[in-house]
């Protein structure tokens, strides 16, 4: 054999061994919490960067969040996103119907706000499945939220 013949040879096996462990960690994607597919605390964190910036964009929702702390606002969304997605975060604000008791918020609000996230999903690059799979975990807060 031939320098470039064991040259090219060895080439083409680490090419394939490339290929084969990407497969590899595509299939045990497959099992892996909504958290770790959607990217992580770090990609959890830009997600909400990019909400709180829809959120105040958006004229139907912004004045609800006008006197809000946003840096302590921001730390809770992050963690509630966190374990809602299964991951290892703990939500330390107060339940969804305590945080929000007293303040009317309507249906039309509360979809607006879910808007915001879904748009904000969008511009990090969330795949549809894991968007509608956080989106429905959110949406099941509706009624700790919706009248209160």
């Amino acid at each position: 054999m031939t320098f470039a013949f064991k040259k090219a040879a060895i080439v083409g096996v680490l090419i394939v061994g490339v290929a084969l462990s990407a497969c590899t960690a595509k299939k045990d994607m497959s099992n892996a919490s909504l958290y770790e597919r959607l990217g992580g605390l770090s990609a959890i964190t830009g997600v909400v960067d990019k909400f709180v910036a829809n959120v105040a964009a958006d004229d139907r929702i912004n004045k609800r969040f006008a006197k809000a702390n946003m840096s302590r606002l921001k730390i809770r969304l992050v963690q509630q996103i966190c374990e809602a997605s299964g991951g290892p975060c703990k939500y330390q604000g107060q339940p969804m119907d305590v945080a929000h008791k007293g303040m009317n918020i309507n249906e039309a609000e509360f979809n607006a706000t879910g808007e915001a996230l879904g748009k904000a999903l969008d511009e990090s690059g969330v795949a549809a499945k894991e968007k509608n799979e956080l989106l429905a975990a959110i949406g099941s807060m509706q009624g700790d939220i919706v009248g209160k």
